[in-house]
């Protein structure tokens, strides 16, 4: 019964991207890529949390919490913060800032319209980062998939992936932005119910004597919130990623207007609060009520199994699914439009390329990168789902945060200082990850620093923007 659910629920996706194939199949790349700037704000909330939240937070994060305690519950507590700073302070300059910047359609577009720059060293840099970190970001959503599948069907998890990756395809690759957002707006309902149903009936169980595991058998300083200063620190470190994760911001540049932006913004920040909550009850419930399991990384897949019958657990743990092929899809067609908008079309086509074929540009890159994160994701040796939406996330942080805010709030900043902000965000990011992880703090917090303190310095030593780019800073605000 699983299997039919699960097999109903990926034709549905499939649908959905058939649709829109059909409805804006004489559309442009604006409509492919943006959804021509038409998207609601329920669709658009929505969308951006799904988006956001792959299956590490039905799977990766509940295991977290399961096996080292509620100390890890900061990244919730990172990340509900992150989140709702980012709608409130960034989302609104940066929806004016992109249609005021020539009616920019990405974010490395959007980053040289900012400055009016014919330089395109920045478009080629953000699309190379792009292009790494999606495939890294996009093979945890393929692991899961895999996961999910052998454990509940029994099916090998290398088949899994590539079922998971052909429907993904699918739909990114027919329907674009508007089959990417709708599909995300169910799925994002439907992990939601997921969260808020299985541990609101587990603790039930337990409270009935149901469960496995007593308090006093859990590890020391198991429900200790302060355990470790590393785990603070760290954890509230994933919220600033949020500032510069291209497949997220790229909604708030979607919607229609400030009134919908303001609506979107209550509904999805609700959402993510909601959604991390119960996340972290997952982990911890879930151990109170199954006690010691060989993998903990299924323990929400084993907890819903427990507690429901088939048809109900069907569809509860077709929310992983979800999570996964939601997180996959905006950052397949995210990369594949920076490269497409920003690399392909202005420097291979030296600005040519009809409108037809940076469809087909964008669709062969979506193509390449799925097949690239299959590869990864079957790697036994490629790391845990946590940890590779961990590296992926910390990448584009460190990398975007510091320079997008930079470039809404500050009238002085450049170009210069916005290329070398970048690239000195990254490499600190990664050299950290390479060299000094073992310290226990989240590379995204020195990289963050680094991009922050480089794009100051060298705006600063470089001459100030013209006058051209003082005059669009100032029309923002004249935009509705």
């Amino acid at each position: 019964m699983e299997s039919i659910v699960f097999i109903i629920y990926l034709a549905f996706m499939l649908g959905i991207g058939v649709f829109f194939f059909v409805k804006s199949r004489n559309g442009g790349e604006k409509d492919y890529f943006l959804g021509g700037r038409q998207m609601g704000p329920w669709v658009s909330a929505l969308s951006a949390g799904a988006s956001d939240m792959s299956a590490w937070v039905l799977m990766g994060l509940p295991a977290s919490i399961y096996a080292m305690g509620i100390g890890q519950a900061w990244i919730a507590i990172g990340l509900a913060i992150g989140y709702t700073l980012s709608w409130v302070f960034e989302a609104p300059r940066l929806r004016k800032f992109t249609i005021a910047a020539n009616d920019s359609i990405t974010v490395p577009q959007y980053l040289s319209n900012r400055f009016l720059a014919k330089n395109k060293a920045l478009q080629i840099v953000c699309a190379v980062i792009f292009l790494v970190a999606y495939t890294i970001y996009a093979a945890s959503s393929m692991k899961a998939c895999g996961t999910l599948f052998h454990t509940v069907i029994g099916i090998d998890e290398k088949v899994a992936m590539y079922i998971a990756a052909v429907v993904i395809l699918v739909y990114t690759f027919l329907g674009g932005f508007n089959a990417v957002c709708w599909t995300d707006f169910f799925q994002g309902l439907l992990m939601l119910a997921a969260l808020l149903i299985a541990p609101i009936f587990a603790l039930a169980v337990i409270n009935a004597g149901g469960g496995a595991a007593s308090a006093a058998e859990l590890p020391e300083n198991y429900w200790n919130l302060f355990a470790n200063w590393k785990d603070i620190v760290s954890g509230l470190g994933w919220g600033l990623g949020y500032f510069g994760m291209p497949h997220i911001i790229v909604r708030f540049m979607s919607l229609r207007s400030d009134k919908d932006l303001k609506k979107s913004a209550k509904i999805g920040i609700a959402w993510n609060v909601l959604i991390v909550i119960f996340s972290v009850a997952a982990g911890c419930i879930g151990h109170l009520l199954m006690g010691e399991i060989a993998d903990s990384s299924t323990v929400f897949i084993q907890m819903v199994r427990k507690l429901f019958p088939a048809l109900i657990s069907g569809i509860l743990l077709s929310a992983i699914l979800a999570a996964s092929m939601s997180t996959a899809d905006s950052q397949l067609l995210a990369s594949a439009s920076a490269f497409a908008s920003d690399v392909y079309k202005p420097v291979f086509r030296k600005g040519k390329a009809s409108d037809k074929e940076m469809l087909w540009a964008c669709r062969f890159v979506v193509l390449a990168i799925s097949v690239v994160a299959v590869i990864i994701a079957s790697n036994p040796n490629s790391g845990t789902i946590m940890g590779l939406v961990e590296n992926a996330w910390g990448l584009f942080g460190a990398a975007f945060g510091p320079v997008i805010m930079l470039s809404l709030f500050w009238k002085r900043f450049n170009f210069a200082g916005a290329l070398s902000g970048i690239i000195a965000g990254a490499l600190v990011d990664v050299l950290w990850l390479v060299c000094l992880s073992h310290l226990g703090i989240y590379e995204i917090i020195p990289g963050c620093a680094a991009g922050l303190i480089v794009s100051v310095l060298v705006t600063l030593a470089t001459p100030a923007p013209g006058k051209d780019v003082c005059d669009l800073y100032d029309s923002v605000d004249a935009i509705e």
